[in-house]
């Protein structure tokens, strides 16, 4: 008799930005200049950083910072920083459950923008889940890859689901 397959539950949750160095190396620092998974913003105040776990192993991780968007300074702004999915475990949705919590985040600090410098790689990712391209597309200058500003904006979501 065959016994049914079951998936563990797949969960995000908070982690320490050490945990993310690992993984963000792996994925975000593969075919670049640098192998330093470090950011600025890390140890700001208000910075978290999000993770699956499949056992033991990290496959999924990014980080969210309080950071002004550029084209509405004044407004509350989130920016989605080093979002990482382990290569074997790519196009299952892990990152869009990693967007989801983000977003949540985003929503719970009244936030009117989510926003992110996207690698052109992972475009097509963001414009399906509601962001907008804005300008164009520039080099990174860490790592030399090519990239675009995209945003959602927040605030006609909360409208609408009131």
């Amino acid at each position: 008799m065959l016994q049914p397959v079951t998936e563990p539950k797949i969960k995000v949750v908070e982690i320490k930005t050490g945990e993310t160095y690992t993984l963000r190396t792996a994925v975000l620092r593969d075919n670049t200049p640098t192998s330093d998974p470090r950011y600025p913003e890390d140890t700001k105040s208000g910075t978290i950083h999000l993770g699956i776990h499949d056992g033991d192993e990290l496959i999924g991780t990014s980080t969210w910072v309080i950071n002004a968007w550029h084209q509405d300074p004044e407004a509350i702004a989130v920016q989605l920083r080093g979002m990482a999915v382990a290569k074997h475990k790519q196009g299952f949705g892990l990152g869009a459950l990693l967007l989801d919590a983000g977003l949540a985040h985003a929503e719970r600090l009244n936030a009117k923008y989510l926003w992110a410098k996207a690698r052109d790689t992972a475009l097509a990712f963001y414009l399906l889940h509601e962001f907008v391209a804005v300008g164009d597309g520039f080099t990174e200058g860490i790592t030399q890859m090519p990239h675009h500003f995209v945003v959602r904006k927040l605030i006609m979501r909360k409208l609408i689901m009131r």
